[in-house]
């Protein structure tokens, strides 16, 4: 084991056991390379991994800081792997994403408000009126995040984005076939949208599930190239 290896590790068993609580400000370097057996360039090089990963929080002119711990901050960390996935890996990504979407589509009928019906249906409207390939794009995430976030579990909403950000790299609305694709798309928004309006948690369920196995087998089909800048998949 390297010596960043041991210095990572080492942090990460003090924040596990509680012994570094959240929000809670670490030791000292120097108390820390004496306890881990480190040096500072090794410790430092772990805080930076920790820290990317979200679990540390470096203040300047204050210390660093072992953040809050949310879940929904933790499991967005999971961009930094994900986002490296090649198409075929993000395929078997799509069997939990159905699960997943179905779930919140549901919660998010049971709790539905008027104010989630009322953006909902202005998103979808915003994405009938743009012609932008891009700003489709994002108003469609913005559409499944509104859901997301009206299901009321901040740590799934996260997860779900961090899914989604990466299915968003792969061009399908832009292939020949993309116009159709975009209209039975927004098709499936509307109906997701009315079992959320109607409060119906199966038809809601039913609904988001059958919008991402559509998008999964479309992916299939026509294996699109990933671009920086795409009107992806949702």
């Amino acid at each position: 084991m390297s010596a960043v290896d041991k210095a990572f590790h080492g942090l990460r068993h003090m924040i596990a056991t509680g012994r570094l609580s959240a929000g809670g400000r670490i030791p000292p370097e120097g108390e820390l390379c004496e306890e881990l057996g480190v040096s500072r360039g090794s410790l430092r090089e772990a805080v930076r991994m920790l820290a990317a990963l979200g679990v540390i929080e470096p203040r300047h002119g204050s210390g660093t800081y072992v953040s809050q711990l949310r879940p929904e901050d933790i499991i967005g960390s999971l961009s930094l792997t994900l986002e490296l996935l090649p198409l075929s890996g993000l395929l078997e990504v799509y069997e939990i994403r159905r699960v997943l979407e179905s779930h919140v589509a549901a919660q998010a009928a049971a709790r539905s408000t008027p104010e989630t019906v009322r953006e909902l249906f202005a998103l979808i409207e915003a994405m009938d009126a743009t012609d932008d390939p891009t700003e489709a794009s994002d108003l469609d995430h913005r559409f499944h995040a509104e859901i997301a976030t009206a299901a009321g579990n901040p740590a799934l909403a996260s997860l779900l984005s961090v899914f989604r950000a990466r299915s968003r790299k792969y061009q399908i609305f832009t292939l020949p076939e993309g116009e159709q694709m975009r209209r039975k798309s927004d098709e499936d928004h509307r109906v997701l949208a009315t079992a959320i309006a109607d409060r119906d948690p199966r038809a809601a369920a039913g609904a988001a599930e059958a919008h991402v196995a559509q998008t999964e087998r479309w992916l299939r089909a026509f294996m699109p190239p990933m671009e920086e800048d795409s009107a992806g998949a949702d």
